[in-house]
């Protein structure tokens, strides 16, 4: 990456990534992958390397029933799951290598996630800016799924800086403070109800959201919902 003033950086980790008006270009490490297949499988693989930002270089035949497709692809598309997706697509029967091609310059952004309010850098990523909104929205119906219910409304974001692109609330556990009130003593009943309101507010202003280990798992696998 390199900032406004020159200077070269190397990023490896989504909090290192400075300040959007810092940044006069970023530049991500692309490579050349073989994949040697049965040729029933020629059209699956072209559409998992397509989907994940690839770029066809060429294919050779092997013999009648085996081929080699060679694509050029950002390296970040194959670290997570591409292997496994391969496989699967293929029933096993693919194999893959690759070496590094060159570096590319991209339009990159930092995806943030944050969790009543607050960002938790351990679940930011650095992806392309045509993927914000696809897995921005993706990112936040994971962690929905995976961060518990607390006491109060917990509310999940995906930002691009300031700008908000997804959102969705944990709905909070809700305690029937009404059980032991038997009878028809109205006022009782509101006065507990706004007691309890009041009790959430606090909780949310104080309280601290515990998130599970497999939210961080999640983020690794964004492309599963594809």
């Amino acid at each position: 990456m390199t900032k406004t003033n020159g200077e070269e950086i190397l990023i490896d980790s989504p909090v290192e990534l400075p300040d959007p008006n810092d940044i006069a270009e970023i530049r991500e490490p692309w490579v050349e992958i073989n994949i040697i297949t049965p040729t029933e499988f020629i059209g699956v693989i072209m559409d998992l390397v397509t989907r994940r930002r690839g770029e066809f270089k060429n294919q050779e035949y092997l013999d009648q029933r085996r081929v080699q497709l060679s694509y050029y692809i950002p390296l970040t598309e194959i670290l997570v799951d591409f292997y496994n997706e391969l496989k699967a697509r293929t029933r096993g029967y693919a194999s893959l290598d690759y070496h590094f091609h060159e570096y590319r310059a991209a339009e990159m952004v930092k995806l943030d996630l944050l969790v009543a309010g607050q960002p938790v850098d351990a679940l930011s990523i650095i992806i392309h800016a045509d993927q914000t909104y696809n897995k921005g929205q993706k990112l936040v119906s994971k962690m929905k799924d995976v961060i518990p219910r607390q006491q109060f409304d917990v509310a999940i974001q995906a930002a691009v800086g300031s700008r908000i692109i997804s959102r969705a609330n944990v709905k909070a556990l809700r305690k029937n403070v009404l059980a032991k009130c038997y009878g028809g003593d109205v006022t009782r009943k509101r006065k507990l109800l706004e007691k309890q309101k009041k009790g959430k507010k606090r909780m949310k202003l104080v309280g601290s959201v515990e998130i599970p280990q497999e939210a961080f798992m999640s983020v690794l696998k964004l492309e599963e919902d594809s």
